[in-house]
């Protein structure tokens, strides 16, 4: 949407005073209201034109209960029965080349070509950030600009990814940064790495800017999304979430969100500048529908995060306040991870040996 002026008739007959009012009013809802892209957790990634936020809760004109119906990642016990029962809806979630995988060192081989045309991440920083709850996960949505309307210059630097395994040239742009995690901290992650879970993945979502000119129309095309992923430890302190952290109390809730103003570098969440060591595989979205055409990088050492900093993402809730958690749930937003799928012959890619 792109901000309208002022017509002259209403300067000239209106009082400076409510002029001021009303203009502040606009401002604000164009600040609100619009955001150029949304992700749901389902990976079904949409256009978005209408936000309205109450309350520090934030619902949405098309949602993915509204348009598909409910689903969950189920508990631990009943995870692998509940999963699988995706497939019932959404027929990629059968595919061949589903994510997550088992990193296995007996099926990895080491590509010196990976290195040849490095993988470079040329991210700028973000001077505002949404973080969501969308019931499934939280989600962190950057803004380039204050204000940032979903009218984008083409001069608006963005973060983007390139190099590496990508296609030669092709550029792909951050969308957002997302989170699985387990209830235990043997447990978490998405993708395992010889059988040995983490107790959290990071994953940055990627659209092929390129080739594409949107994140809707990148999905499930040929090299149209990259999800570059990195483990988490329990640790130190990771001082580029606290901009998360400190805030995930005021999204406990389903559908609850917040404009942080405060800088956010991407960059924060990548362990190695030079980002030399790495797997990559051809793969899907982990989450319905599960689209595939996804290729994944995920960097070999992790990041660290505090005790008390996933306790806050413990504390998340997956359903709104005031409503019951869904089926037989007990409402504790964890162990939000898909379990890993077949190889089915794929090759996984090494940058390291």
């Amino acid at each position: 949407m792109v901000p309208r002026p002022v017509p002259a008739w209403l300067l000239a007959y209106l009082p400076r005073a409510i002029l001021r009012v009303l203009v502040a009013m606009f401002s604000l809802h164009i600040c609100l209201i619009v955001r150029p892209y949304s992700i749901s957790f389902c990976g079904f990634l949409f256009w978005n034109t209408d936000h309205s936020v109450k309350d520090g809760a934030m619902s949405e004109r098309s949602t993915w209960d509204e348009v598909e119906g409910t689903w969950s990642h189920a508990t631990e016990k009943n995870k692998r029965e509940d999963t699988s029962d995706w497939a019932k809806r959404f027929p990629a979630a059968k595919g061949i080349h589903q994510s997550p995988i088992n990193l296995n060192s007996r099926d990895t081989t080491f590509d010196p070509k990976l290195n040849e045309n490095p993988l470079v991440a040329n991210y700028v920083l973000c001077r505002e950030t949404d973080i969501y709850n969308n019931g499934h996960t939280v989600v962190i949505y950057p803004r380039y600009k204050p204000g940032d309307s979903g009218f984008r210059p083409d001069s608006t630097p963005r973060s983007t990814m390139e190099g590496g395994p990508l296609p030669s040239n092709d550029v792909y742009e951050l969308a957002e940064c997302r989170f699985h995690w387990g209830r235990e901290e043997a447990r978490g992650s998405e993708h395992t790495v010889n059988y040995k879970a983490f107790p959290m993945e990071v994953q940055l979502i990627h659209w092929n800017s390129s080739q594409y000119d949107s994140v809707d129309e990148a999905l499930g095309q040929p090299n149209g999304i990259m999800i570059a992923a990195l483990f988490v430890q329990v640790g130190r302190e990771n001082s580029g979430l606290k901009i998360l952290t400190d805030h995930l109390e005021e999204i406990q809730y389903k559908g609850r969100m917040k404009t942080v103003a405060t800088a956010f570098n991407p960059n924060s969440l990548l362990p190695d500048p030079m980002l030399r060591d790495f797997w990559t595989y051809n793969g899907s979205l982990t989450v319905p529908p599960c689209s595939e055409n996804v290729t994944w990088i995920l960097f070999r050492y992790p990041l660290t995060i505090s005790h008390a900093q996933i306790e806050e993402f413990r504390r998340l809730r997956t359903h709104a306040k005031n409503e019951m958690p869904h089926n037989s749930e007990d409402g504790i937003m964890a162990d939000n991870y898909r379990p890993t799928q077949s190889l089915n012959k794929r090759v996984i890619r090494a940058s390291f040996q």
